[in-house]
């Protein structure tokens, strides 16, 4: 019996051996250490454009100054009155805001380069427009935006792009 218990004891350690090897084995390759990659990078502080602007324009401070940007003159005192009591009269100011500056666009008498002369040099264009309207320089990302929506869009006006400046809440802010 001693015999036959030792035997079965041997054979249990060759049956156990080889377990024990590829548990030790799976354990030491999973203890691989990890590699840790350290990048540097030049801190940049990040600001929103207009983030200063916080005084809203007036009703009447809105539509002079749109038609100043875009005129290169004032109204007069009787133009204005009649614009401000038809944006006063009407209870969605948006779509009347949207109607006058459409208005403002068709004329001809507006300074607004052709098409020509914006995709003559865009980057000079969407500069000249920010200053404009914005009274500040394009950041990084707005320029590649507009150079990029100008050249993929051949339908794209210089209308188009002084409307998206003067209807944007941006513009609405000093």
């Amino acid at each position: 019996m001693y015999f036959h218990q030792n035997i079965h004891f041997s054979i249990a350690r060759l049956l156990y051996f080889p377990l024990i090897i590829i548990l030790f084995s799976f354990l030491f390759s999973c203890s691989k250490t990890e590699q840790v990659y350290l990048y540097e990078v030049n801190e940049v502080e990040v600001t929103q454009a207009g983030v200063n602007k916080n005084t809203l324009k007036s009703d009447l401070e809105f539509i002079s100054l749109a038609y100043s940007d875009l005129f290169g003159t004032t109204l007069t005192e009787n133009q204005l009155l009649v614009l401000v009591t038809g944006y006063n009269a009407v209870g969605d100011k948006g779509l009347i805001a949207d109607v006058i500056i459409r208005n403002f666009l068709n004329n001809p008498g507006a300074d607004v380069p052709s098409a020509q002369q914006m995709r003559a040099d865009v980057p000079a264009f969407i500069q000249a427009t920010y200053r404009r309207f914005y009274v500040r320089e394009p950041g990084e990302y707005e320029l590649w935006f507009f150079e990029n929506l100008i050249a993929n869009d051949p339908d794209i006006t210089p209308e188009i792009i002084y409307y998206a400046f003067l209807t944007s809440d941006e513009y609405r802010y000093f």
